[in-house]
């Protein structure tokens, strides 16, 4: 899907500047369904912007079995323009067209929009900046952010809102947007990705952001201004309740495959992450001791306040420490985690022991300070657990193998 000449490039000229960079092509689908009121205008529109030096752009038409005249108006374009190409799918989906030309392209990145340029095409540039730079591997547009200019009814935005807080809660994801229609991603990325993503219509966009994150791919969001189209055929209720069922549906969808795991974070980083999670869990931990040893024995508060911080830590860590966000597997953590609460509660236990001997009005504080302090010894081997056996995660070349 490439092109010799193309308009989006900019003409060659004599410069100061000795660097060369490559060119980065890129591959910009327009998916649309009986769009023969509006395809033409788009397409100008896109044609118009001129891309950043060094960057080619092909623009693809998607059709989606449309019925009307968009399949002779698409055609006429693609013959008119050099850098404009026409893809007939016969049957109907968003999320299909996008994954089929995504995963035959040869650009170095994809990207898509929708027929209505409801987002500004500007955004474009930046995305593929970020992307060529290695700073991210998936760049979206983003409505939700502060600060936009947004132009659509209160009911759109409500339902936008809530669905994105229910991913962020059911899925761990950290995304703002799912369903702006303006993405791009590297190619190594497409490839690795699209092949997991099951669904071929509106879900596609966010089955395929939360499977990129939960892989350790970086997604990079950028805010734009954006105007609702008011002739929009999409059912806003049927489309949100399909939503749903396909959260179900990646919540019940087992592990994510081992060959996308993310690599391990930085160790530095790791340390000092598990520090800052370590010290809320031996706060929580006195605080709950406190409280039930008032009510309960010593060893009966003992087991409940380092129950309950245990099983604090490991989700923090899992998600904060080892960087972790897809929801699967949280059950198995935690049940591993829980050999760390053994560990603990035969530390703790020591220290009880030592304790006993305790008498006076300060007993009370001095047991806990013991305690505390055999809590804090117990993280230094829970952290070694938790990144070896807990959260071990193999490499992308290990799994593949």
């Amino acid at each position: 899907m490439r092109h010799e000449s193309s308009a989006w490039r900019q003409p060659e000229t004599q410069t100061a500047d000795t660097t060369i960079r490559p060119t980065t092509t890129v591959d910009l689908v327009v998916p649309v369904y009986n769009e023969e009121a509006s395809l033409a205008a788009s397409i100008e529109t896109l044609l118009a912007v001129e891309p950043s030096r060094g960057t080619e752009v092909t623009i693809i038409i998607a059709d989606n079995a449309s019925t009307d005249k968009t399949p002779i108006i698409a055609a006429t374009l693609a013959a008119e323009h050099p850098n404009v190409e026409y893809v007939r799918l016969e049957q109907k989906g968003r999320g299909r067209a996008l994954s089929r030309v995504w995963q035959s392209s040869t650009a170095d990145i994809v990207a898509y929009t929708d027929v209505d340029l409801a987002t500004d095409i500007r955004v474009l540039e930046p995305m593929v900046e970020v992307i060529r730079s290695g700073l991210a591997d998936v760049a979206i547009a983003s409505r939700l952010q502060p600060g936009l200019e947004i132009e659509r009814g209160i009911r759109r935005e409500i339902i936008s809102r809530c669905y994105n807080r229910l991913l962020k809660l059911s899925l761990g994801v950290g995304f703002s947007d799912a369903q702006c229609g303006f993405k791009a991603m590297s190619q190594r990325a497409a490839r690795e990705l699209l092949p997991q993503v099951e669904d071929n219509e509106w879900f596609f966009d966010t089955e395929l952001l939360a499977r990129a994150e939960w892989a350790g791919y970086r997604i990079h969001e950028f805010g734009t201004d954006w105007i609702d189209d008011p002739d929009s055929s999409v059912d806003v209720v049927s489309t949100a309740w399909k939503d749903i069922k396909g959260i179900v549906r990646l919540r019940r969808g087992g592990r994510v495959p081992a060959s996308t795991e993310p690599p391990a974070p930085n160790t530095g980083a790791q340390i000092l992450h598990f520090i800052d999670v370590g010290l809320i869990s031996t706060v929580l931990y006195a605080t709950i001791y406190l409280f039930s040893s008032q009510v309960v024995s010593a060893a009966a508060a003992n087991v409940i306040a380092l129950l309950l911080s245990t099983v604090a830590n490991t989700a923090l860590n899992r998600s904060h420490t080892f960087g972790v966000r897809s929801p699967h597997r949280r059950l198995t953590s935690q049940l591993k985690g829980l050999a760390a609460f053994g560990l603990c509660l035969a530390f703790t236990s020591a220290g009880l022991a030592v304790a006993e001997s305790f008498t006076g009005a300060w007993a009370s504080l001095g047991t806990l300070a013991v305690l505390t302090v055999a809590n804090l010894a117990a993280t230094v081997v829970r952290f070694a657990l938790m990144r070896t056996w807990v959260f071990a995660r193999r490499t992308r070349q290990e799994a593949s193998a």
